[in-house]
C-alpha cells in the first residue's frame, strides 16, 4: 500500500446492542502521473520559437538584402547599358511629349532620337574596317618601331666601337615583352578566380546605394522614408497605389509611365506643390476622397497633404508639406511687433496669418460681415478678437461687443467699444439681443440719411453666438429671443443687418461653436461674406460653416487634427488672396495673447478722444403696445393701419417712430386682433383690440390666482 493514503473515519454501522461504532479504513488512490509530451512535440516547438526569434528574423533579412542588392545592382546596370547602346531613353521622352500635347518638344526628342541612330550606324559600320586599318597600322607601326630600334643600336655601336650593341635595344624590348607576359601569367590565375567576386562586389555596392531591395528586407531606418523629397516618381507611384482602378490602369498604359500627368514640382512655402491632369475616366472627387491614403503613399501624414481642385478641366493640385513642418510654430503678429502699425478699415487688410506656402495671408474687412466656428477650444476667439484687435487701430471704427461666454476674453475693449456686455446667462443674451436691435435702428437710421451720407464702421461682434441662437428665453409677448423663428428677435435682428447693414457699414461678426442647423440657421450662416473654420468633427458640419462650393472644391476643417492644428483656418471669402481656381484657403493665424491684446487695445485708445463703455443696454420707458393702439384708435370703429403707425408715432416717436405695417402686424399676432381688410385696405377694429386687451387681463388674472 505504499503511495497510497490512508484515511481514517468513522462509520455508522448497523444497530448493534451496545450501540457501538465500528472503524474502517478508506485507500485513496495516488492522482495519475502525467503524460510525457512527445519528442516531436518539443521539437516542434524549439524550431519555432527559434524560427520566430527576433534575432532569426533580422538575421534573414540581412541575408535577403544583401543578395537582393546584387540583384537590383544588376538590373540597374543592365538598364542603364541597355539606354546608353539604344534609343529607348529618347522614345520615352518623346512618348511623354506626345501624351502631355508638346509636339514641338516631341519633334525635337525624335531628332535627337535619330541623330544617335545614325552615329550609332557610322560607329558600327567602321567596325567592318577597323581590322585591317589596324592590321596595317600595326605593320607600320612595328616596322618604324624596329627601324627606330636598330638606328639606335647602330648609334650605340658607333658610339662604343662594340657591333654588339645593334641588338641591345631589341634585346632590351624583348626581354620587357617577357616580363610583362611572365606578369600576366602569374596574375591572370588569382584574377580569374576573383573576378567574379570583384564583379559582384560592384553590383552590390550599386544596388546597397540606390536601396535595391524590397521595402520588408531593408533595415528599419532605411524603411522609413518619412520626409523624403517628393519626385515625380513618387506622386505617380503613390497616384497608381490608391486603389483607383481606371487611374492605375491609365498609368500603366502611358508610355512614359504616367510622368506626362504632372505639372512641373515647385516649392511652394514648407512644401511642394504639383498639379495632376487626370486620365479619362478619373474623376476629381475620386482623388480627393481618398487623402489619407494618397498622404500615406507620399510618406506623410494626412494632415500634411492638401488637395485642391484648380481652374484647370479634370485637374487636382496637390500640396505637400515638408514633414513636420506644420507641426512647427509660425511667427510672432506684426500687431505685436509693430508699435507703429495702424489699420485702415476701407484700403487695408488685417494680417492674420500664413498660408501653407508661408506667405502672408492678409485679410480685407470692408462691409464684409464675418462668421468664424470649429469646435471648442481651437483658438475661435483669438482669431476673431485679432482682427478687432487690428481694425481698432482705425479710429474711426466703433465696437458693439457682446462675449457670451463671459471670461475675460473681450475686457481688453472696456474704454474702447461702446458696448461690451460679457456673461452666459439668459439676462445677457437679453442684454446682447437689445444690443443687436439697437444696431439695426441705427441701420435704419443711416439708410434714410440723404444720398452720399459717409458714416463710420460700426462693427457688431458677438462671440459665442449659439448661446444666443439657444436662449429659451421669451420676452412680455411670448416672443423668444433665441431660435430661428420669424418672430425670434436676435435671429431676426441679425439677419436685418445682413441684408442691409453692409451698405451702410454696420457690420455683422459672429463667433460660434461645433455648428449645427439649430444653434447655427441657414440663413444667418449664408449671410456672411466671409465664412471661416477651425477644426471640426464631420464633412456636413464643414459644409455647414462654409459651404457646399467651398468643401466640393477640396475645403476640410473637418480633416484638421483637434488639439494639433489650433489656430488653423480654412477660410472662403473674396477679401483674402485665394489661388486661380481654388474657393478656399488655409491660414494658420498668429496668436496674440490676452497681454500683448491689451498693449493694442492701449494704443488705440490712445487714438480716441475716450470711449465710455456702455455694459448694459439702456432701455427707455416701458411700453404696452396694445393699450397704445387702443388709445391711437380712440372711437373709431376701425382705423387705417396706416393711420394706426401715425397716431404711434405722434403718441411716443422713441417708441413707434420707425414702426411699419410689419411691426404693427407682429405686435397683433396672436391676439385675435390681427390687421384685416377692409373696403380694399387693412384696417385695426376697435372691438378686436378691447376684446383683446380684456382676454389677456383676465389671463393674467387666471395665471395670478
Amino acid at each position: 500500500m505504499s503511495g497510497n493514503v490512508v484515511h481514517l473515519h468513522k462509520e455508522a454501522a448497523e444497530p448493534l446492542a451496545d450501540e457501538a461504532a465500528v472503524t474502517t479504513l478508506t485507500v485513496v488512490p495516488d492522482p495519475p502521473a502525467p503524460r510525457p509530451v512527445p519528442l516531436w512535440l518539443r521539437s516542434g516547438r524549439a524550431v519555432r520559437t527559434v524560427v520566430t526569434h527576433e534575432a532569426t528574423k533580422t538575421t534573414a533579412r540581412t541575408v535577403a538584402r544583401h543578395s537582393l542588392y546584387v540583384v537590383g545592382g544588376a538590373r540597374i546596370v543592365g538598364r542603364r547599358a541597355w539606354d546608353g547602346r539604344t534609343a529607348a531613353r529618347y522614345e520615352r521622352m518623346l512618348r511623354a511629349a506626345e501624351a502631355a500635347g508638346n509636339y514641338e518638344a516631341a519633334a525635337e526628342w525624335e531628332e535627337r532620337g535619330q541623330r544617335f541612330r545614325d552615329a550609332r550606324h557610322r560607329r558600327r559600320m567602321d567596325l567592318l574596317h577597323s581590322p585591317l586599318d589596324a592590321a596595317k597600322g600595326a605593320a607600320v607601326s612595328t616596322g618604324m618601331g624596329i627601324g627606330g630600334l636598330v638606328l639606335l643600336g647602330v648609334a650605340m655601336a658607333i658610339a662604343t666601337k662594340d657591333a654588339t650593341d645593334v641588338v641591345t635595344p631589341l634585346m632590351a624590348v624583348v626581354k620587357f615583352i617577357n616580363l610583362l607576359i611572365t606578369i600576366v601569367q602569374v596574375v591572370w590565375g588569382p584574377l580569374l578566380s576573383i573576378g567574379p567576386f570583384l564583379a559582384l562586389l560592384a553590383l552590390w555596392a550599386v544596388g546597397s546605394k540606390q536601396q535595391a531591395a524590397p521595402q520588408w528586407a531593408l533595415p528599419a531606418g532605411a524603411r522609413s522614408n518619412e520626409g523624403e523629397p517628393i519626385t515625380p516618381s513618387i506622386v505617380v507611384k503613390a497616384l497608381r497605389d490608391l486603389a483607383v482602378p481606371a487611374l492605375r490602369k491609365a498609368i500603366q498604359e502611358m508610355g512614359d509611365a504616367g510622368a506626362s500627368m504632372l505639372s512641373p514640382i515647385v516649392i511652394a512655402g514648407c512644401g511642394v506643390e504639383v498639379d495632376v491632369t487626370l486620365p479619362s475616366g478619373v474623376s476629381t472627387n475620386e482623388v480627393q476622397g481618398k487623402r489619407r491614403k494618397l498622404a500615406e503613399n507620399l510618406s506623410r501624414h494626412e494632415h500634411e497633404v492638401f488637395i485642391t481642385i484648380p481652374q484647370a478641366a479634370r485637374t487636382v493640385r496637390l500640396w505637400v508639406a515638408d514633414s513636420g513642418a506644420l507641426d512647427e510654430p509660425i511667427g510672432p503678429s506684426p500687431l505685436a511687433t509693430d508699435d507703429t502699425m495702424t489699420a485702415d478699415y476701407a484700403k487695408g487688410r488685417a494680417p492674420w496669418g500664413q498660408d501653407l506656402r508661408g506667405d502672408a495671408a492678409a485679410l480685407s474687412l470692408y462691409q464684409r460681415h464675418l462668421l468664424i466656428t470649429g469646435l471648442s477650444n481651437q483658438g475661435k476667439t483669438v482669431a476673431l478678437r485679432s482682427l478687432a484687435l487690428w481694425l481698432s487701430l482705425d479710429k474711426s471704427v466703433q465696437f458693439l461687443m457682446g462675449d457670451l461666454k463671459g471670461v475675460g476674453d473681450w475686457a481688453m475693449f472696456d474704454g474702447l467699444a461702446l458696448t461690451l456686455i460679457q456673461g452666459p446667462t439668459d439676462e445677457h443674451v437679453i442684454q446682447v439681443t437689445e444690443m443687436v436691435e439697437g444696431a439695426v435702428d441705427e441701420m435704419n437710421r443711416r439708410i434714410q440719411a440723404p444720398p452720399g451720407t459717409q458714416f463710420p464702421p460700426l462693427i457688431v461682434l458677438v462671440d459665442e453666438a449659439q448661446v444666443a441662437f439657444m436662449c429659451p428665453a421669451k420676452d412680455e409677448d411670448k416672443r423668444p429671443y433665441g431660435g430661428a423663428k420669424a418672430n425670434s428677435r436676435y435671429f431676426m435682428a441679425v439677419r436685418k443687418i445682413h441684408n442691409q447693414g453692409r451698405a451702410v457699414n454696420v457690420l455683422m461678426w459672429q463667433g460660434t461653436q461645433d455648428p449645427t442647423n439649430e444653434n447655427l440657421p441657414k440663413l444667418v450662416r449664408e449671410g456672411a461674406h466671409t465664412r471661416a473654420s477651425l477644426a471640426l468633427g464631420t464633412e456636413s458640419q464643414a459644409r455647414m460653416a462654409l459651404g457646399d462650393k467651398a468643401v466640393d472644391g477640396g475645403a476640410a476643417p473637418n480633416l484638421l487634427r483637434p488639439g494639433l492644428d489650433r489656430g488653423t483656418l480654412v477660410v472662403a471669402s473674396d477679401g483674402i488672396q485665394i489661388p486661380a481656381g481654388q474657393s478656399s484657403i488655409t491660414v494658420r493665424t498668429h496668436y496674440i495673447d490676452d497681454e500683448t491684446a491689451a498693449a493694442i487695445t492701449d494704443r488705440a485708445k490712445a487714438l480716441r478722444d475716450g470711449v465710455t463703455t456702455l455694459h448694459a443696454v439702456e432701455r427707455g420707458e416701458e411700453r404696452d403696445p396694445l393699450a397704445d393702439i387702443a388709445a391711437a384708435i380712440g372711437d373709431a370703429p376701425r382705423l387705417r393701419t396706416q393711420d394706426v403707425i401715425k397716431r404711434l408715432s405722434a403718441l411716443n416717436a422713441e417708441a413707434y417712430g420707425d414702426w411699419s405695417p410689419g411691426d404693427l402686424t407682429r405686435v397683433l399676432e396672436g391676439t385675435g386682433a390681427e390687421p384685416y381688410k377692409s373696403d380694399g385696405r387693412m384696417v385695426v377694429s376697435r372691438d378686436h383690440i378691447a376684446r383683446a386687451l380684456a382676454d389677456r387681463e383676465e389671463t393674467g388674472s387666471d395665471s395670478d390666482v
